[in-house]
């Protein structure tokens, strides 16, 4: 599904830049003190890209761990993402490598976003091409550190879980799964190769809706209509050969649905959170006036329980 014609308001613009200054400041304010992680910087498409890595104490370079790529929203940056989701607590516990990648902005390291198909901001106006640094990303990781090439996996939020959808459409040889969280699959997608993806979306989402459309607040100058989970879902279950009929449990305000029966072990698992907005379930807010997260799922615990259980089969 391609995006609408590009139009801007000045006000909109305005008003987008005052919210982005203050979760600037919010997520800088609540990373300080953090255990500091490597910061690296590489030349892609005219630009320097930075990313940030987290070695968990298991590592010591002769043992191929897991890699999981944990994407930022559209206006956050790799620091708060981990603020977020807590990722690196859990490669420490869990042995895994956890890389936090920046997207591209107007100014030095903020406002970052990433090219999704008709999102989001600066990566969008200027056609980064986001599915190349992950290809040159991706081998420069496995150059630089020890991975496990047949547990490579990627998650982000939003813009992040859009661009993680991207990449499994379009770099689906390399990655085993993906676990896009409250984000929309708006590209048109052809795997080569079956991924498997477990995703979470509240239905009371008002930035990336759950039954799809125009976001209901506005926090980008490009008006966009979004895929629905539903028929997100079913895409996946259709590309990787899935029983077309999930199973479904409901416990408390969570919907789990389950595609099974796919092609080399995948699987498609949805999760809906009746009454959820736009956030990472069991995670940190976002920002001071985000939508508090559920308490009845951890995604992350899920999401690596999920990993963990779908590397690739070739």
């Amino acid at each position: 599904m391609g995006g609408r014609k590009t139009t801007s308001n000045p006000l909109n613009i305005l008003s987008l830049v005052l919210v982005l200054i203050l979760a600037a400041t919010f997520s800088d304010a609540s990373t300080r003190g953090q255990k500091e992680d490597r910061l690296f910087i590489i030349g892609h498409g005219g630009e320097q890209r930075s990313y940030r890595v987290h070695l968990p104490p298991a590592y010591d370079g002769k043992k191929a761990l897991p890699l999981v790529l944990v994407l930022h929203g559209g206006g956050g940056e790799a620091e708060g993402m981990a603020r977020i989701t807590q990722f690196s607590e859990k490669a420490d516990r869990k042995g895994f490598i956890a890389v936090y990648p920046n997207g591209t902005g107007i100014l030095s390291g903020q406002f970052l976003t990433w090219n999704a198909g008709n999102c989001c901001g600066h990566a969008l106006d200027f056609k980064t091409d986001d599915v190349g640094f992950f290809r040159v990303l991706l081998e420069k990781l496995k150059k630089d550190f020890s991975i496990d090439s047949k547990r490579v996996y990627v998650t982000g939020l939003s813009n992040g879980g859009m661009m993680s959808y991207r990449l499994a459409c379009e770099l689906s040889g390399e990655i085993a799964a993906i676990a896009p969280v409250a984000g929309a699959m708006n590209v048109e997608c052809k795997p080569a190769k079956p991924v498997s993806v477990i995703l979470f979306h509240g239905t009371d989402d008002g930035h990336v809706r759950y039954d799809g459309g125009e976001p209901l607040v506005q926090a980008d100058w490009h008006l966009r209509t979004d895929r629905p989970v539903k028929e997100t879902a079913s895409l996946w279950a259709k590309f990787n050969g899935c029983s077309p009929k999930a199973q479904t449990s409901v416990k408390g305000n969570v919907i789990m649905e389950r595609y099974r029966g796919c092609r080399e072990g995948t699987e498609v698992v949805v999760y809906t959170i009746r009454g959820e907005g736009h956030s990472w379930p069991g995670g940190r807010r976002w920002a001071p006036w985000a939508a508090l997260p559920t308490r009845e799922i951890s995604a992350t615990d899920l999401i690596w329980e999920f990993f963990a259980n779908h590397p690739r089969k070739d």
